[in-house]
């Protein structure tokens, strides 16, 4: 039998679910292997097409510092290839000749060459033939002469043959040899300069040189299409000369120029170079990894996305095919929820004679069964509960009433009329806490009320006679309990303890974190309780129903309170009593933390601290 039951639990298994699962793993999974093979694919192409574009964006950089080179280098031609200058140049005549040579032809010839540009340029003229007088400002040494605009000057030779920037210059190439190169001051003031020879080129087969130029232009003339804009924020843009020094740079935090580039940190980024080769340097583009990163990052997001919605389809896909069977296990299983709900009135039918429709025969009866038998046992245990918890309550206040009746007879017999009229007033408000619109269940601060207006009512009768002292935790003010269980003792203490002519009672209330429950105590000074006396009284108190204890004659109060706690709360909660003769008797109680659904004034939170 048990095999065959088990079989049919294997049959049972929910199909449509491990079908539904399956669609899943068969069909997503290859999606999302097609999405990460896609992802990579798509992150090395953007990685090559951002290569190519900053690539692409240096060599258009590079060729607009060739232009400004070359143009540069046009200017100079203008001299070096001038037949007519040499002829000129090379008479060694003083006086009129010489003369006549500087103003109708050099003069003319070297402003015209300053003058077909637009740009800033500083040229130097070294002439061989010092028969030529030599023209030049008289600038103090540590001024810039390209600051002054467009200008030249003439020298003679020999004031420049024993720099070594001249004595190490290339020997002639025709019309080719042309150096950059930052020489002097040049690096202070952000220059770089063009030297070029001038040589006798009627004969191009034995060049002779009749002269030296020197064409100075700013660097940021040179490189102004240096931009780090187009790469991409925290970006840098370098120049570097021969040694990897930094001679100019763009964008952020760019080092000092002059500095050693092989001392950067650039592990944080992506380096792309071009060389400058008219001026013998490089350009090094520095593009932070965070960029590449980020749209690393959107690539990711947009194959994420692309998953994901292919996934949304085949979940379509899949729950349809699967409808069929889902749509019967969801009955079963909502029917389940009602019944872990406590709704057993749901019924369901299956047409056929599968596995549903054995589940759905068992579910229902399992339904009519536990119905019937919450009518026959729950409910009517609870109302008997009820019933009982609501007796206990009502057997309360009688017993109150009928002694507090008689105290109150006596005061009216002496003509105490103002002690009758202070007790009638406590015993109203008594009785309007204890009605609580019918409600069992009150919060600790209207129990704690209630206390209150009993002992004024006690106090009224015994006097200085009585003490008694509170000390309750405020927090505990807000919670709950069943009402009527700390009087009765108080009415046990004055009844029955009285230790001479004077008696001090003693209610606390506070937290007991270890169990999470709420703990009262009630202490007198009293006579006490013997030992045989106590043990009637607690055997009462734990087992009210036996033989032995029926009746209210041993520890009506204690018992009376210790049921109402247990119907309410539970087994785990109720009274303890604990007394020696001669000492005292300490009552302690003990009920769950359960919040009011109403605050106490906030008036109330200290009136019992003491």
């Amino acid at each position: 039998m048990r095999g065959e039951m088990n079989s049919k639990r294997r049959m049972l298994l929910p199909f449509g679910m491990k079908l539904f699962i399956s669609y899943l793993f068969l069909i997503i999974v290859p999606i999302f292997i097609f999405g990460y093979i896609a992802n990579t694919i798509l992150v090395d192409l953007y990685g090559k097409q951002m290569n190519t574009n900053l690539t692409g964006t240096m060599a258009q950089i590079r060729d607009n510092i060739n232009y400004k080179l070359e143009d540069t280098q046009r200017l100079s031609d203008t001299l070096y290839f001038d037949e007519s200058m040499p002829l000129e140049i090379m008479r060694y005549e003083e006086g009129w000749v010489s003369y006549q040579t500087t103003t109708k032809l050099l003069i003319p010839k070297f402003r015209q060459t300053v003058d077909s540009t637009n740009r800033k340029i500083w040229m130097s003229v070294y002439l061989k033939n010092e028969t030529l007088p030599e023209i030049y400002n008289n600038d103090p040494p540590a001024s810039d002469p390209l600051a002054k605009g467009k200008h030249w000057e003439l020298f003679h030779l020999r004031r420049i043959m024993d720099k070594p920037w001249y004595a190490d210059f290339p020997k002639e190439d025709y019309g080719k040899t042309v150096v950059w190169r930052q020489v002097e001051d040049d690096g202070r003031f952000g220059r770089i300069s063009l030297l070029r020879r001038l040589v006798d080129t009627r004969n191009p087969l034995d060049l002779e040189t009749i002269g030296f130029m020197r064409i100075s232009v700013y660097l940021s003339e040179i490189f102004q299409s240096v931009n780090v804009d187009k790469f991409g924020s925290g970006s840098m843009l370098l120049v570097l000369d021969e040694n990897d020094r930094i001679i100019y740079g763009s964008g952020e935090n760019v080092p000092d120029l002059h500095s050693d580039y092989k001392l950067m940190d650039v592990s944080r980024f992506t380096a792309l170079s071009e060389n400058l080769p008219k001026l013998n340097w490089k350009m090094t583009a520095l593009v932070p990894d965070t960029i590449i990163q980020h749209e690393t990052r959107k690539i990711n997001l947009l194959t994420v996305v692309i998953c994901l919605a292919s996934f949304i389809v085949v979940l379509i896909f899949a729950l349809g095919v699967s409808r069929f069977f889902s749509r019967r296990v969801s009955k079963v299983v909502s029917i389940l929820n009602l019944f872990q709900q406590g709704d057993f009135h749901k019924r369901f039918h299956y047409k056929g004679n599968d596995e549903f429709a054995m589940i759905a025969a068992s579910l229902n009866k399992l339904g009519e069964q536990t119905e019937r038998l919450i009518e026959e046992v729950y409910l009517t245990n609870l109302k008997k509960k009820q019933a009982e918890l609501e007796t206990l309550q009502a057997q309360i206040n009688p017993h109150f009433l009928y002694n507090t009746l008689s105290s109150i007879s006596r005061l009216a017999k002496f003509g105490q009329v103002d002690k009758q009229h202070q007790m009638v007033m406590n015993l109203a408000k008594f009785y309007r806490l204890s009605l609580n619109d019918g409600q069992t269940i009150i919060a600790i601060h209207k129990e704690l009320e209630q206390t209150q207006a009993y002992l004024d009512i006690q106090k009224v009768k015994y006097g200085d006679r009585m003490d008694a002292e509170f000390n309750i935790e405020p927090r505990i003010v807000n919670y709950v309990t069943v009402k009527l269980i700390l009087q009765p003792f108080l009415e046990n203490a004055l009844q029955h303890a009285w230790r001479g002519d004077h008696i001090y009672i003693r209610v606390s209330g506070r937290v007991e974190q270890e169990t999470n429950s709420i703990l009262f105590e009630i202490m007198d000074d009293g006579i006490g309780i013997g030992r045989e006396r106590l043990k009637q009284v607690v055997s009462a108190m734990h087992a009210p129903h036996s033989p032995a204890n029926r009746g209210r004659g041993r520890g009506y109060g204690i018992r009376n309170v210790n049921e109402r706690i247990k119907l309410y709360f539970g087994n785990d909660y109720g009274v303890q009593l604990y007394s020696t003769p001669g000492v005292g008797t300490t009552v302690l109680i003990r009920i769950p933390m359960e919040r009011a659904a109403s605050q106490a004034p906030e008036s109330l939170d200290s009136k019992w601290t003491g």
